[in-house]
This record gives C-alpha cells, structure tokens and sequence, in this order.
C-alpha cells in the first residue's frame, strides 16, 4: 500500500484464477498458465497484515520469476525487488535511510510533531509507506532512470520495444476493509524470458500477459482509474 488518498479504486478489468496459499514461502509453478487464465488486476487481499513469500516460477529451459508477496505496507520494496528480479535487491533499512536522507536534505521540512517519529514525509516508520521519492532515489542509486510517463497519451505511446527498458513501475488506486480504507499501491511489470508479466505483490503469484495489446490495455485501464505509470531505463554506459 502506499501514500496519498484517492477518489475511486482501481476496477479489476479481468478476474484472476482463484489459488490456495503455499505452504511453504516458496513453490514452483509451469510458466505457461492453465487454459483459462486471465490477466491484470486480481482481487486485492483485504487485509494489509499479508505474508511475505518468494515465489519462483519455472519453465523446462527458463529462469525462474522472483515474485515477493506483500507485507504490511512495504509494497514499493516487494515491487522493486520483483522489478529487479533479486531477493534483498532493496532491504528496508536501506528504503529507510533514503527517506531519512530525503527528509534531512529537505529546506522546507515540516515542523517536528510527536507524531513525526511515526510519520515521516516519505514513510511510516513501521509499516513503510514510501513514496516516489524514494523509489526514484532508490532505483537511481543502481543507475536505472525513472520517466514519468504522461498519462494524456495513453499507453501506445510507450515504446516496449525500447532496448534499454528495464521494466514499468505503477501507483493504483485501491480501497481495503470494505472500502472504509483508501490508499495507493506500488506494482512492478517486467518482461522475463520475451513475456511480460504483472508482478504485483498482491497476487498469488506472477500473472502473464499473453501479447503487448493486453498489456497496453492493461496500462490504459490503470490510466483511466487514476493510477500512474513509471517507465524504468537502464542507464546507458
């Protein structure tokens, strides 16, 4: 989950195969769905108190998919791992001290309340919360380039085919608790092995997108439910 109230939640534009939890905190799955699999936004668990699970997905010559599933409200640090494709890519100590960094360079900082040792600027001490400060500080600091990607021209403006494309980072809309709760949620889209795949930490597990039209779709939908769209570049040496 992470900050700033919204106006609407994100509509889910397909409905995820329902899947039992794993018993173990990692299992192995074929990459090739089940006749019958749909794409894009799965219900969305409704509590934010989830497990974290490192989840792998095989086929019989591919590399596995890394996939962490949420926790609290750490979702920028599951989505950035799942972007990078590493277990401990990011630590939330390190997440932790960016935003300290952040909120210390800042000149126009906000006047120290007892509540800002919970609520900081850029995070919640205890269940993370980070903002796109963060993500872009953080993602800088592995030399990777974030493009705020203008939402008045849709997703077929964006170049999938782009060499130096590392992947695309989304901030939603949702609601929890029977919609009494509101907030936003960090998601990774990444493509693994020639497929693009939805990464959220919220699903199961990693969901793929069968061509690059459901996934412009896809983003669409997410542009026009009010979400953001985030492409990341790797820097070129």
């Amino acid at each position: 989950m992470c900050r700033s109230p919204l106006r609407r939640g994100i509509r889910n534009p397909q409905r995820r195969r329902s899947s039992s939890r794993p018993n173990s905190p990692a299992i192995v799955i074929p990459t090739s769905p089940p006749r019958g699999c749909v794409h894009g936004f799965g219900p969305l668990q409704e509590s934010g108190l989830l497990e974290v699970a490192n989840l792998e997905v095989r086929g019989m010559d591919e590399m596995p998919i890394y996939h962490e599933k949420q926790r609290l409200q750490f979702c920028l640090l599951h989505a950035l791992n799942n972007l990078m494709q590493e277990k401990d890519s990011f630590r939330r100590a390190e997440l932790d001290a960016i935003a300290e960094k952040l909120l210390a360079d800042d000149p126009f900082r906000s006047q120290w309340t007892p509540l800002s040792l919970i609520f900081k600027p850029h995070h919640n001490v205890f269940t993370g919360n980070y903002d796109v400060n963060v993500l872009i500080a953080a993602l800088e600091s592995r030399r990777k380039k974030v493009v705020w990607h203008d939402r008045r021209n849709g997703a077929s403006s964006i170049n999938l085919a782009e060499e130096s494309l590392l992947g695309i980072m989304l901030n939603i809309p949702v609601r929890r608790f029977g919609g009494i709760w509101s907030g936003r949620h960090w998601v990774s889209l990444r493509n693994i092995n020639g497929v693009w795949y939805n990464l959220d930490s919220d699903l199961a597990s990693p969901v793929p997108f069968e061509h690059q039209e459901e996934l412009r779709e896809y983003l669409n939908n997410v542009i026009d439910q009010g979400g953001e769209i985030l492409i990341i570049l790797r820097e070129k040496l």
